[in-house]
């Protein structure tokens, strides 16, 4: 796991990217419609899962490969069921949003758990997890919330954790060459 990690940083580095540009647009267009949220959380989605599936697919070989699969297909699925019914309610919008941050926050500790035994410095992958999960749970929690205040959840919580998943890609990009040369001595 830590070898295709460290592979493919720059997936995770433009997935938190995704991430911060998303929640920088909520903070920059609070007054955004309806559709428009629904298209931005429906695009940002598909590529999140996306780059989630291509590095799980590319580095079958690596233990625990499949749940940064798992939550890629989740994250697709959001996606597509998100475009599928563009005429989605605020509420239903919210039930899909809260379940896919659920859905990967879970994966994302699982991931975390594993990179332990590899790495120190896990604790960004599961903190992004534990915080996607406390979203999730939030906007369950508080579904009659006003548009700006979940607008804001949303925005916050799509930051913090871009900037974990940046953070953690940097990280991975400093073990790039220390793991290859493990690798190279090891064959």
């Amino acid at each position: 796991m830590l070898y295709a990690m460290s592979r493919n940083w720059w997936a995770l580095a433009l997935r938190g990217l995704a991430a911060v540009l998303f929640g920088v647009a909520t903070f920059i267009w609070p007054n955004v419609s309806l559709a428009v949220l629904v298209a931005v959380f429906g695009a940002y989605a598909l590529v999140d899962g996306i780059f989630a599936t291509f590095t799980a697919v590319s580095h079958t070989k690596a233990p625990y490969w499949w749940v940064l699969l798992l939550e890629g297909l989740v994250s697709i699925g959001a996606g597509v069921f998100t475009f599928v019914r563009p005429d989605i309610t605020t509420v239903a919008l919210l039930w899909v949003i809260a379940t896919w941050a659920i859905g990967t926050g879970i994966f994302e500790v699982i991931g975390a758990i594993q990179l332990r035994k590899e790495i120190e410095g896990e604790w960004m992958l599961g903190l992004s997890g534990v915080l996607s999960v406390v979203c999730g749970v939030l906007l369950i929690m508080q579904p009659q919330a006003g548009a700006l205040a979940v607008l804001w959840i949303i925005g916050s919580y799509a930051v913090i954790f871009g900037g974990l998943e940046l953070a953690l890609a940097f990280r991975m990009r400093g073990f790039k060459n220390t793991v290859e040369r493990q690798l190279s001595t090891a064959m």
